[in-house]
């Protein structure tokens, strides 16, 4: 099997029905469900190259050398594709992003995902989808989402096996756009994975648990059949529900600012006058708007106007992770 090199580019994506909370912590296999599309001009770029001279993995992020818990995971990734491919050589990663990292943009779903299929690639695998999805799963959860194209579904399964995302609709069928209000672009405090692991001791998780699936229902037949108000509804919901399992768990998780709560304001006071927008906020302080993209530029510019809000970025629904030129 030849070793060599590969990069890869993959998007991070938005969850309209969120990830929170793992069955399996070690194999990150979430407690229910949930929908998200890729954002297309946001992206993690990620060569991985075997080299038979190295002691060890070597990860570079962003012109930086990374060591500790960030360069374990990545480590896990790369033994999972060692043991695939028959191979022991330590490799050299080096990555880098063009958005802000461990702020609630999704860069550890781009990063793990291209991740999973450049050293898979690099190690002379020819992984399906499927297993790439699964691979990614074990560095980020919602890195299983950032593999296929577009508008994803990642079903919880029932084992390692049969936990994996695909596509519910190409990036094509629905134009849609999410304005990311940045309110903050520093590292959150707490992490997703910490966050994963307190999901369990707040009193309300077991019931957005149980409603789960009905949530990603709604939500899948809305983006199926493109209607924004259905769309709209369940994605707040689903949103909030996740932030009110995070104010109540122990510790308690606050990830929203003064501006967040602002912003989401500011989007219901706008729908009910008539604009099509709805907010949803991952594990961070910034504020995902999703729209149509016809009505994007105002609602940026809107949006740009609200104390607090630092800058905006625009994304429209994205491809899949693939294998590009070094």
């Amino acid at each position: 099997m030849t070793i060599h090199s590969a990069a890869a580019l993959a998007h991070p994506n938005i969850a309209a029905i969120k990830y929170w909370g793992n069955r399996d912590q070690l194999l990150r296999l979430p407690v229910n469900g949930s929908i998200s599309f890729n954002l297309d001009g946001l992206w993690t770029r990620t060569s991985v190259s075997f080299q038979p001279s190295l002691p060890f993995d070597e990860l570079i992020i962003n012109g930086h050398e990374v060591a500790g818990s960030a360069l374990e995971r990545v480590t896990l990734i790369l033994d999972l594709v060692r043991e695939m491919a028959g191979i022991q050589e330590r490799a050299e990663i080096v990555s880098e992003n063009n958005f802000p990292s461990g702020a609630g943009i999704a860069s550890s779903a781009s990063a793990f995902a291209a991740l999973a299929l450049a050293s898979s690639n690099a190690a002379g695998l020819n992984l399906s989808e499927r297993e790439l999805s699964r691979l990614a799963r074990r560095g980020s959860g919602s890195a299983a989402r950032s593999i296929p194209n577009g508008f994803v579904e990642w079903q919880m399964g029932t084992s390692d096996e049969d936990s994996f995302a695909y596509s519910i609709a190409p990036r094509e069928h629905w134009a849609l756009t999410d304005c990311i209000a940045i309110i903050s672009a520093s590292h959150k405090k707490t992490g997703s994975t910490e966050g994963h692991a307190l999901a369990g001791t707040s009193p309300l998780q077991a019931a957005r648990v149980a409603d789960a699936p009905r949530r990603i229902e709604i939500c899948r037949g809305a983006i199926l059949e493109r209607d924004f108000d259905s769309f709209a509804s369940i994605v707040e919901l689903d949103s909030d529900m996740m932030h009110a399992v995070m104010m109540t768990s122990n510790p308690a998780l606050h990830y929203w600012l003064p501006a967040s709560v602002a912003v989401m304001q500011a989007v219901r006071e706008w729908r009910e006058a008539g604009a099509s927008a709805c907010y949803t906020v991952d594990a961070g302080a910034n504020v995902h708007v999703l729209c149509p993209e016809k009505e994007a530029d105002e609602l940026a510019m809107r949006l740009r106007k609200i104390s607090g809000v630092k800058e905006v970025l625009t994304a429209h629904v994205g491809g899949p992770a693939r294998i590009i030129e070094e």
